[in-house]
């Protein structure tokens, strides 16, 4: 345990150690699973870090220690967990994957502490609250899950598997999603002599799978994982709210990963496409020409405050809505009956769309060099009157 956790120190390609585990403050714990306990700290030089170690009130301890009554045995054996994942985060390195800034090991401690991992801060996932956030958002966190198992289909340790796939694995850091429990990764693929031993079983679905000529069952954690994001993240977050034109093709990603038609290459590829069409507007509908009907002021900005609302807006005060262009947004603000203006703000989403803001007036006008205001004719023409 010494030599890969680097003697008490930081690993050989730096980061933090012992040193300043020590000089942590602020230390609150986060949560807690059957294994590791989780605590946030702040660190000396500033920033904080998230500190991983062994729960010895875990239910694993527990249960370890009820079958063989050997506290300290149980408590080192849930070490040796925590170093298995210290070392796998080590040697895996990708955006979907949590920072690990540093690890301590201390050989003076209780068997449970000997273990710390000082890992990347992030905030825990809550489907409910992403369920309300923009389409656009979840198509990112479901793109960002694809590219990681992508990763993990053909990382340098082979093809991994994420043995207990839950969405309680994975924290928002940043704003984007990234797996912060690689205790349970596997880089196993099940043994078999025939094909009749490689199924793969789920609560309500199994598929049969080939046994290769090397007695593996071919691409089984790929599958595993590609389901799990199936059920677990793709059912909830991709079909609401997307643009129609884009829901045929996102009904054909749902079934075929739902089925396991598609394997992991084939799923990037579609979402990629599907991001192309998107980021690129030519997944809009040819409609008639309708910006014609606003006038626009340039050099001026509606007043902030509670506009009319729409749902799911990037702002809760108002309707705040990604678009590709001024054309798009005429199209939308046409579609609102309380619509009578908008303004195509500064600020841009990840893929580079800027956010318009719809509002139910527009004589409430304020100078700003930077931004146009475009207002519908009619509703200027009954102003006038």
């Amino acid at each position: 345990m010494e030599a890969v956790a680097g003697g008490g120190e930081a690993a050989a390609t730096g980061g933090l150690g012992c040193g300043d585990l020590s000089r942590a403050t602020a230390v609150s714990v986060l949560g807690w699973g059957f294994t590791k306990v989780v605590a946030r700290a702040a660190l000396a030089g500033g920033g904080s870090v998230a500190l991983k170690s062994v729960h010895g009130a875990g239910r694993e301890v527990r249960r370890c220690v009820q079958r063989y009554g050997a506290p300290a045995g149980c408590r080192r054996l849930a070490a040796y967990k925590l170093l298995k994942e210290v070392t796998l985060l080590q040697r895996l390195q990708h955006p979907g994957i949590v920072k690990l800034h540093g690890q301590c090991y201390d050989n003076r401690g209780d068997a449970e502490l000997r273990v710390t991992a000082m890992l990347e801060l992030g905030s825990p996932l809550e489907m409910i609250q992403l369920l309300q956030t923009p389409w656009e958002e979840r198509f990112k966190i479901c793109l960002s899950l694809v590219k990681l198992l992508f990763y993990l289909a053909h990382s340098p340790l082979g093809s991994i598997v994420l043995l207990d796939f839950q969405p309680r694995q994975f924290v928002m850091v940043d704003g984007n999603l990234k797996v912060t429990d690689m205790d349970d990764a596997s880089t196993e693929e099940l043994s078999c002599k025939e094909d009749n031993d490689c199924t793969l079983d789920f609560p309500t679905k199994s598929f049969p799978l080939k046994c290769s000529v090397v007695g593996k069952c071919e691409g089984i954690n790929e599958k595993k994982n590609l389901f799990n994001a199936y059920r677990y993240f793709f059912t909830y977050l991709l079909p609401h709210s997307a643009p129609p034109t884009l829901r045929p093709l996102l009904s054909d990603i749902l079934n075929a990963t739902g089925d396991l038609r598609y394997g992991i290459n084939e799923t990037l590829r579609a979402f990629e496409k599907v991001l192309h069409l998107y980021k690129s507007g030519l997944y809009l509908q040819k409609r008639p020409l309708l910006l014609k009907d606003y006038i626009s002021l340039k050099g001026f900005r509606t007043v902030e405050g509670e506009g009319h609302k729409c749902w799911p807006s990037y702002s809760h005060l108002g309707c705040l809505l990604s678009i590709h262009s001024a054309e798009e947004a005429a199209a939308i603000c046409n579609s609102q009956l309380q619509c009578q203006s908008f303004i195509i703000t500064q600020h841009r989403t990840w893929t580079g769309r800027p956010l318009a803001s719809f509002q139910s007036s527009w004589t409430d006008l304020i100078p700003d060099a930077n931004a146009v205001v475009y207002i519908k004719r009619s509703a200027s023409s009954r102003e006038r009157l």
